[in-house]
């Protein structure tokens, strides 16, 4: 895979995220065909990169109740 550069990248905290600063993920959806996601206490940390379409698939499965404990 191709490495991106998200030094400039637009990050948005997910509206899933805990209002009161803890498990918050960041969201950044700047690039075609991916999205790139990170943890926003930690935003010199790493961030994982998706293809879109799968991180769609992800979201759908969460959103359906399928990884529900």
């Amino acid at each position: 895979m191709r490495s991106i550069e998200l030094s400039t990248a637009t990050w948005r905290k997910s509206s899933y995220s805990n209002q009161d600063g803890g498990e918050c993920v960041e969201v950044c959806d700047d690039f075609a065909n991916i999205l790139a996601v990170r943890d926003s206490k930690d935003p010199q940390g790493p961030a994982l990169v998706f293809p879109a379409e799968s991180w769609t698939a992800f979201v759908s499965a969460v959103k359906d109740g399928r990884f529900a404990a």
